[in-house]
């Protein structure tokens, strides 16, 4: 995607020679939602140091198989990912490796089979939502890595970056960005929350 954008870039600005493009905030490759890239060098560097001090604020939404003990909570764990596996596990706190990881959620919303949460990552762990809700017996629908039922046609899993809010980093103007809802049959039961 990088070499997509750095196209359109150069092509925007009229800019002759290489143009800088940094990924800022990526997703796992199953998932939606926010992307954010830096057009300079000092823009990523001013952009990594808000995520790196926790001046950003990230929403996700997510659609679990099974809903959640309580309405809103908050989930704390200790996470070790797996390298090989490319997968994270809860752990105990005194495992080498382990790192805190703490979520907050609110259920906003459940259909027949299916319960929606609004997520809101304390820290930002390697598959962090997706290992915490699994852990709760609450898998992310599609999400067969970690304990789903069944996949998704297009292979997504139902973890969506909804909204981003973060300062411009020349301007500190606060931007806020959110994501539209993909188009599938799972997203469509909740639009009207849209």
């Amino acid at each position: 995607m990088p070499d997509t954008i750095k196209a359109y870039l150069k092509e925007k600005y009229k800019k002759p020679g290489n143009v800088f493009c940094g990924v800022i905030h990526r997703l796992d490759r199953p998932t939606s939602g926010v992307i954010l890239f830096a057009r300079t060098s000092k823009g990523l560097e001013r952009m990594n140091k808000q995520f790196r001090d926790k001046e950003t604020n990230k929403i996700y939404w997510a659609i679990l198989e099974n809903k959640p003990p309580n309405s809103e909570g908050k989930l704390v764990n200790y996470l070790k990912k797996n390298e090989k596996q490319n997968k994270s596990y809860v752990t105990f706190k005194d495992t080498k490796g382990a790192k805190e990881a703490i979520l907050h959620y609110r259920l906003l919303s459940s259909s027949e089979r299916y319960h929606l949460v609004e997520v809101e990552l304390e820290t930002g762990r390697h598959h962090q939502i997706r290992t915490q809700f699994s852990k709760i017996g609450c898998c992310i629908k599609g999400d067969l890595k970690y304990g789903a039922k069944r996949s998704n046609n297009d292979g997504s899993i139902c973890l969506h970056a909804r909204k981003l809010s973060f300062s411009h980093p020349t301007t500190k103007e606060p931007i806020s960005i959110t994501a539209p809802l993909p188009e599938n049959t799972f997203w469509n039961l909740f639009k009207s929350i849209n």
